[in-house]
């Protein structure tokens, strides 16, 4: 659970800005959440959100005080590429790199709800199944989407999950489970208050990879 806890997302303030330095350097570490899951086929995920979060990355340093937020990059970008936006700069990353999230998200609350196939409880493929249709299965083509059912038959068993997540410890699971539901409190916040960001903006593009 050391892998989640040591870079957790900050409380939001009362005006639910999501300040980008301490964000971007939380989310950096989550590209190693797909090694967890023990298959490569779960790499191309993985180098995605990477990508978004150096795209982001080099949008920030070019004028930290101006892009303070998240929603000061987008509200800078929408007046600086006019008709192009939202198809373009860091708006488009974080487009991306939010649905990464929302498969990290999913997939750790399908977990901790205790949501599960009676028929194979031990595995999580009911949880990474979910967690892909909720937030990355819409957005993918019909090749992109049979990689990611065979990535389904290498899914590990719970217990190796969890003890990937926990960088090779033995821990019990309720114990990761208690981790992993104090991870989600500011994990899920920001994530939420970020689709709400491109919702009310109409942001967000419905097209096929």
């Amino acid at each position: 659970m050391a892998l989640l806890m040591e870079h957790q997302l900050r409380q939001l303030p009362a005006d639910r800005q999501v300040e980008t330095r301490p964000f971007l350097e939380a989310v950096s570490h989550l590209p190693m959440f797909f090694d967890c899951l023990g298959s490569t086929i779960f790499a191309p995920i993985k180098a995605d959100i990477s990508g978004n979060i150096t795209k982001i990355k080099a949008v920030y340093d070019t004028d930290p005080v101006r892009f303070k937020t998240l929603q000061q990059i987008l509200e800078a970008e929408r007046e600086m590429y006019g008709e192009a936006w939202p198809r373009v700069g860091a708006t488009l990353a974080l487009m991306w790199l939010k649905r990464g999230l929302k498969f990290i998200q999913v997939l750790l609350q399908s977990l901790v709800d205790c949501e599960r196939d009676e028929n194979n409880p031990n595995l999580i493929r009911f949880n990474v199944t979910k967690a892909y249709d909720v937030s990355l299965k819409r957005y993918h083509g019909w090749l992109v989407q049979q990689l990611f059912k065979a990535a389904l038959f290498a899914a590990p068993y719970k217990a190796d999950f969890l003890k990937a997540l926990s960088k090779g410890r033995d821990v019990k699971e309720e114990e990761c489970f208690d981790k992993i539901r104090k991870f989600l409190v500011n994990f899920s916040a920001t994530v939420d208050t970020i689709y709400e960001m491109y919702y009310k903006l109409n942001a967000d593009l419905d097209y096929k990879v």
